[in-house]
């Protein structure tokens, strides 16, 4: 399409480093990291030839299991510059959803940090992979995982040797000329997918969307231009890198503008406080939820935040006092809201810098240049009039190649004139606002992770004492929805909230395990004997009052 970029992630970086050699890249004051783009391009240069030195081909998949550690960002450019697809895993993931991912996207290797709150990582890989201990540079096999060769972990060696250590990959790369990694790179094609993220969808377990090098830098490169972000700009990366928010609306935006990355390892509202004020950061991007803990943290005035300027917010609806309050309290008056899915890699529309107040907390703004969308009839497909309910749907060149083996799932998405369905129900008014009205399926947004109701019902049939189960979504003012597990036990059972947490805990991903749990609880069914799952949770609320 013209005007739209036609450029790998290995060339950009070199183009930006080019541009920019001297501007500072990264921050990353927990791990005492500090690079120019020039030291930048050197670090994710000298991590492809490690991966070439391993023998990883073009297409093969890199599981990346870790916080906004510097590696992340390292390899988001490195494995780029190969042609490998960085596949991103929620560091909220346990056993159940990492053993999931790892078979279902034939991923080559796994690169991991040792431990995140509480969850010891390497400890579930001895469990999972135990065939990686000790194994040899790719030499481990499991029948569990037959495409798996390689565990790695991002630490220090001497402190353990059962796996191998990032930094090996590293020294392994002194042997590769820069000859052999630029003909590599010479041999990458924008339009070959480099980031492969998995969401929970609208249908089943979670689907790796495939993601290309063109989908998500000309995506990155519209929503910092939105933003005005210029070489200029530092931008506070406190959401995580491995959902689209963070490693494309957020690292890839700076170094399409030569922006400065400063990394947050994972959220904390002091920490943001202090690096906003001690980096001079004029940019941040966060949830709804990370601004009102910033807002409130009891020595937020303590800090001088006059350096911000702008950011997004997104992932779940804004409180017009949040708004308020980040434009005035946070020296923000340029703040935006985005919308869109990660199949759109992923932002669809955003506000613009000057438009009110109101129409930022009311819309999700208008589309960006090129990139189609309209409100469509569920039944007929036909687009709608302004201001007339029905399901948004886009088209253009950041909608996603499609789902990882799954042909099938890809075709129910995107329709046969390109269309991708979001799934959403929306209006869009006489100027192009976009405003989302709700969902055509039951996912749950909690805290701006997705989540599907039919992942956590399989997981939970496991259970013994399960009859039947359905997780539906409670509405809930700090995370926008929370969540309730309806269930039926087996004849004779009896249970307990307390036993079914400690059944979850993990197993399933901590924002995963309901907050709210009911046990043989009426069911409401439709004529026909389906469970509408709606009433379920408003007869769970009436319950509630009583």
């Amino acid at each position: 399409m013209p005007g739209f970029r036609a450029i790998t992630m290995g060339r950009l970086l070199r183009d930006t480093a080019a541009q920019f050699p001297e501007n500072t890249a990264l921050v990353c004051p927990e791990s005492g990291v500090r690079e120019t783009y020039s030291e930048f391009l050197d670090s994710c240069a000298r991590i492809a030839k490690g991966f070439l030195a391993m023998g990883v081909k073009k297409g093969d998949h890199i599981s990346v299991w870790t916080t906004n550690v510097p590696e992340w960002l390292h390899l988001q450019f490195g494995l780029g510059m190969i042609g490998a697809v960085l596949v991103t895993v929620n560091t909220n993931c346990k056993s159940h959803e990492l053993e999931y991912i790892l078979r279902q996207s034939d991923s080559t290797t796994l690169i991991h940090i040792e431990e995140y709150r509480g969850t010891n990582f390497s400890q579930i890989l001895r469990e999972l992979v135990p065939e990686a201990i000790g194994a040899d540079l790719g030499k481990i096999r499991s029948n569990r995982f037959p495409f798996l060769k390689n565990v790695i972990c991002i630490k220090d060696k001497k402190q353990s040797e059962d796996v191998m250590c990032f930094d090996d990959i590293v020294r392994l790369g002194e042997a590769v000329s820069d000859e052999e990694l630029r003909n590599r790179e010479m041999s990458v094609d924008a339009d070959e997918v480099v980031n492969m993220q998995y969401t929970s969808g609208t249908t089943g377990f979670p689907k790796g969307v495939m993601l290309t090098h063109r989908n998500i830098i000309n995506n990155a490169f519209m929503v910092g231009d939105v933003m005005g972000m210029t070489k200029d700009d530092r931008l506070l990366i406190q959401v995580p890198l491995f959902h689209c928010f963070g490693c494309v609306m957020s690292s890839l935006n700076c170094v399409c503008h030569g922006s400065t990355m400063v990394v947050l390892h994972s959220f904390d509202p002091h920490k943001a406080l202090e690096y906003i004020e001690k980096e001079r950061c004029t940019a941040i991007n966060g949830v709804p939820t990370m601004f009102i803990a910033i807002l409130n943290h009891p020595d937020f005035a303590a800090f001088d935040l006059s350096s911000l300027r702008t950011g997004i917010m997104a992932g779940a609806p804004c409180p017009e006092e949040t708004m308020k309050s980040v434009m005035t309290q946070m020296h923000c008056p340029e703040i935006t809201i985005a919308y869109g899915q990660t199949e759109s890699s992923p932002v669809m529309t955003m506000t613009r810098r000057d438009d009110p107040v109101d129409l930022r907390v009311s819309t999700v703004g208008r589309l960006f240049d090129g990139i189609e969308g309209r409100v469509v009839d569920l039944e007929t497909g036909r687009e709608l009039p302004p201001n007339t309910q029905g399901e948004i749907v886009t088209r253009g060149p950041c909608v996603m190649r499609g789902y990882y083996k799954m042909p099938e799932e890809t075709a129910a998405a995107i329709d046969t004139e390109g269309w991708l369905h979001t799934g959403d129900l929306g209006t869009v008014d006489e100027n192009g606002y976009f405003r989302i009205t709700g969902r055509i399926k039951d996912m749950i947004i909690r805290g701006g992770e997705n989540i599907y109701p039919r992942e956590i019902e399989e997981f939970l049939y496991r259970h013994p004492k399960v009859k039947d189960v359905y997780v539906v979504g409670i509405p809930d003012e700090k995370y926008g929805e929370q969540i309730l597990a309806s269930i039926e036990l087996k004849e004779g059972q009896k249970a307990t909230a307390a036993e079914f947490e400690n059944f979850c805990a993990g197993r399933i991903a901590r924002h995963k395990i309901p907050k709210y749990w009911e046990f043989n609880a009426p069911i409401p069914l439709t004529a026909s004997g389906k469970v509408q799952k709606f009433k379920l949770a408003e007869e769970f609320l009436e319950r509630r009052k009583k």
